[in-house]
């Protein structure tokens, strides 16, 4: 973990931990003095814990403040390490405006900037893509980050054919003479799209910044377009009696 931090960063790459994705102490040990970016798990959004779980990430990352704070979700829910569920199983919502701690971190200097990250209806990939939503966002000044550039490849349980084995992308892969991966980096990045693809290899990491070296044709790009699916891999439908639950919105 620590290789993989410390490459990312050397690459010029800024680090995003979250709490369910790493160990936060290893991952202190790659970041040390580097930049670094943190997510608020949705368990947090009461006032009172959200100072608490600042200050818990700093300690564990060794670090006196954090560049950019992120709320995973907008959407609340109970306090727990987990996502408490009710007798049905359904996640059990917690509607707290928490905006104004965010803020109060930021007066009291444990955090430079807080955004929220994965605004619901905003996961966005090759086979979703969203071109609707993100003309909306890019028309009024929001970026877009694409969750899961890449197709999630690592999960071997989606039915649907996997992104970097589409014929499509392969042929265009070919012809420019790159990897399947590459192409789909490029894509987001010439939608002026934010990509976040998961790597855990030193190596892999430093390749991943040869996508600015070459261009896509229009063709090429609505080649791209064409896979969309409309399909998403990530549902919470845990989440439905939540008020803010995104997924029965227009897009």
């Amino acid at each position: 973990q620590v290789a993989a931090v410390m490459a990312a960063i050397d690459a010029g790459t800024a680090a995003s931990i979250m709490p369910t994705c790493t160990t936060m102490n290893k991952a202190g040990g790659g970041i040390h003095q580097k930049i670094q970016e943190r997510v608020l798990w949705c368990t947090f959004h009461e006032k009172p814990l959200v100072k608490g779980a600042c200050q818990k990430t700093s300690a564990n990352l060794k670090l006196n403040y954090l560049d950019l704070y992120l709320i995973h979700w907008p959407l609340g829910f109970k306090a727990g390490e987990e996502l408490p569920t009710d007798d049905k199983g359904m996640s059990i919502p917690s509607n707290r405006d928490i905006l104004h701690a965010l803020e109060e971190l930021v007066d009291a200097g444990l955090v430079k900037t807080e955004r929220i990250l994965n605004k619901p209806g905003l996961k966005h990939k090759s086979n979703v893509s969203q071109e609707e939503l993100i003309k909306h966002c890019h028309c009024k000044g929001i970026a877009v980050r694409a969750y899961c550039p890449l197709g999630s490849p690592d999960r071997p349980w989606l039915s649907q054919r996997m992104l970097l084995d589409d014929p499509k992308i392969k042929e265009i892969a070919t012809k420019h003479n790159k990897t399947p991966a590459w192409i789909l980096l490029h894509f987001h990045i010439q939608r002026n799209v934010i990509a976040i693809p998961k790597s855990v290899t030193p190596q892999r990491i430093v390749e991943n910044f040869k996508v600015f070296e070459f261009e896509l044709t229009k063709e090429e790009m609505a080649a791209i377009l064409s896979v969309n699916r409309n399909w998403r891999s990530f549902i919470p439908f845990r989440c439905k009696t939540h008020k803010e639950y995104p997924f029965s919105a227009e897009y």
